[in-house]
This record gives structure tokens, sequence and C-alpha cells, in this order.
């Protein structure tokens, strides 16, 4: 027969082995959220959604780009790009950055294929507190206004009759609403006529007395004038690419080609390199690197803080456990039952 002292021996190294794993279990609970999000974190900024690129000013991912296009761009589940403006979200076609402009679409405006069927739709409008703005390239067709609410008449005419109310007029004899683009006869018994809103509350108060409107732009095609631009079915937005000192020296090659970026809670410039963030740039040796809680790319987060201080209550907690803990030689209980 085994002494007590073996037994006593045996029932402790089966309590340490249980103290141990049950740690081990803990530590692992706590620190693997951790650790993937510091891995989520550390990669750069997207740049692209779909086939659109996604350069400086903008991002889609919060912290990336500039603060003046914050929450400008939404990247989609199925990799669908939209622009968030007051009137909704309005899915993108194209980002020119050369010359800078959106291309969006609005699938509640009037196209060929609705005819006569003129359907209900919502006025487009710009934050005015943004960069953004509505490109003088775009024109807007309304149909079947209210002549008795509406100036309609033919442009040139009512122009030289009353120059002082001009701007006022919607022109029913645009070279739009006589060819329009992709479908020239697709309106038959309805009224046209060609009108650019000076601000979205003008646009509001034409719908109230049109149908329905759309939106053409003139898409520039890159060759000899006259013939160098074609009407098309959208919106194009306009905006400013703010150039810095400390953009550019983020994004040289030669000093580290890093990622413009800025802190999430100071709106502050960062320059998002793959191992730190810095507010120079990537090469810059004297500087060290940015520890700033709720910035993307890699920098240490709120959360993870919180992850650190709740292991280490864990084994706190666990080591007083343990001490108070009573002699059980190895038999689980319900007073000791850690899970």
């Amino acid at each position: 027969m085994a002494s007590p002292f073996t037994n006593r021996s045996i029932s402790d190294i089966n309590s340490s082995f249980s103290y141990n794993f049950s740690l081990s279990i803990l530590v692992i609970v706590l620190i693997f959220p951790c650790l993937s999000l510091i891995e989520t974190q550390s990669s750069l900024c997207r740049t692209s959604c779909g086939d659109i690129p996604i350069n400086y000013p903008f991002g889609i991912d919060d912290g990336c780009g500039s603060p003046l296009y914050r929450h400008i761009l939404v990247c989609s589940n199925s990799e669908q790009l939209e622009l968030r403006t007051p009137s909704g979200r309005y899915p993108v076609r194209n980002i020119s950055y050369s010359d800078p402009h959106i291309l969006v679409y609005d699938p509640f405006l009037w196209n060929c294929q609705d005819g006569n069927n003129f359907r209900p739709t919502r006025p487009f409008s710009l934050d005015t507190s943004t960069h953004l703005s509505l490109s003088p390239q775009n024109d807007y067709l309304f149909f079947n206004c209210s002549e008795t609410d509406v100036i309609i008449e033919p442009k040139p005419i009512f122009c030289e009759r009353f120059p002082d109310r001009c701007d006022s007029t919607c022109d029913s004899a645009s070279y739009l609403c006589r060819h329009l683009p992709e479908c020239a006869s697709a309106l038959r018994g309805s009224s046209c006529c060609s009108y650019y809103p000076k601000a979205t509350e003008s646009l509001r108060l034409m719908l109230k007395y049109c149908a329905t409107y759309t939106s053409v732009y003139w898409r520039n095609l890159g060759v000899t004038p006259p013939y160098d631009q074609v009407p098309e079915y959208g919106i194009r937005v306009d905006f400013d690419i703010p150039v810095t000192t400390r953009c550019l020296q983020c994004q040289d090659v030669s000093k580290g080609g890093g990622t413009c970026g800025f802190d999430t809670r100071t709106q502050s410039f960062l320059c998002f390199c793959d191992k730190r963030n810095v507010t120079t740039y990537c090469k810059d040796h004297n500087f060290s690197p940015q520890k700033r809680s709720g910035v993307v790319a890699g920098s240490v987060t709120a959360v993870s803080v919180a992850g650190a201080i709740g292991i280490g209550a864990g084994i706190w907690y666990l080591r007083k456990v343990r001490a108070k803990a009573p002699v059980t030689h190895g038999v689980q209980s319900n007073e000791n039952r850690l899970f």
C-alpha cells in the first residue's frame, strides 16, 4: 500500500497540472483576440475597392488619406464603392486623379429604358462643408414640367428678351433634349428642358413642378476640339487634392514610400510605414514610432491595451485562487472548479 506521502505528492502534481492548464487556457483566450487585432491593424490602407483604385486624398479605412475626406467613400462587402452624401449613397463608376473628379450614378434617375415612365426620384446634394463640388460639366434635363410654374422657353430667344432673367429659364431647345444620349427618340409626347441648378434648393424646387430629371456629364475624350467631349448619363463631382510637404515626403520612395494618413482622434498627420507610424517619413531614423490609441496601420489600440490589462488581472486572480485553494488531493469539486 502506498504511503500517505506518496498519495499527497501525486495529488499535488495533479492539482498543479490542472492549475497550469487552466492558466494556459485563460492566457490564450485573452491574448489571441488582441494578437488578431494587432495583425489586422498592421496591414496598410486598402488601395482599391473592386477595380477602382483608392489613392490619396481618399481612404476607405478610417485614418487613411486626408481627414478632409473622412467617411466620404464606402466599400461594401460586395466590393462596390459608394459616395456618401446628405441625400444618400451613390455607386461610383470611376475616380480620376489626374483630372480630379468622381463619377457617380443614381439608379433612381431617368434613363432611356424608362421612356415616358417617370419615376419619383431624389434631388442629389453634396455636403457644403466638404471639398467636393458639382462639376460645371454636368447638365440636368427635366421632364414634363409645369409651364405655369417653370419658365420653359428656348434659351437664346428668352435671353434676348430678358437678359437679367436668362439664368432662370429651362431651355427647351437644348442640344441634349434634341439628342438624348444613347436614345434620341426615347421621349414621345413628353416635354424636356435643360437647366443647371445653382443649389440643392433650386433642384428640389424644380422637382416640385417637374415629373423627374436626369443628369448628363460631358466626358472628355482627350482629342482635338470641337469633338473632344461626348455626353453620358451620370453625375460628375469635382474634388481638391490637398498637397502638403509632409505627405509628399511620406510618399517619396527614396524616403521609405509610406502611406499618408491621420490620427483618428486628433486628425493630425501620420505617415503609415510597414512597421511603425511616424509624423515625418519612414526612413527618418531620428523619429520614434507613434503609440496612439485608435489609429490604424500598426499603432497600439485601446482594445489591445485593455487586453493586456485583462491578461495581468487573469493571472493575478488565478494566483490568488491558487493561494487560497484547499488541499483536495486532486479531486475536483464545486468549490475548486474553474470551468
